[in-house]
């Protein structure tokens, strides 16, 4: 399993890290969760959660 920091992930969706923050705040991004504290993704939820996107939008 792969953890990516809030900014890989930002940059991985070509969002800025507030636009990401925002998301988080929001409950609109991917899943996260608070490690040692520091906010992380599983590389794996950022994918699903693109993935669901283009299912929903088609």
């Amino acid at each position: 399993m792969k953890l990516l920091t809030l900014d890989e992930v930002a940059e991985m969706l070509r969002k800025s890290p507030a636009q990401m923050r925002w998301m988080r705040h929001n409950g609109t991004g991917p899943r996260s969760a608070r490690l040692g504290g520091r906010i992380v993704y599983r590389e794996a939820d950022v994918i699903e959660w693109v993935n669901q996107a283009f299912e929903e939008n088609n």
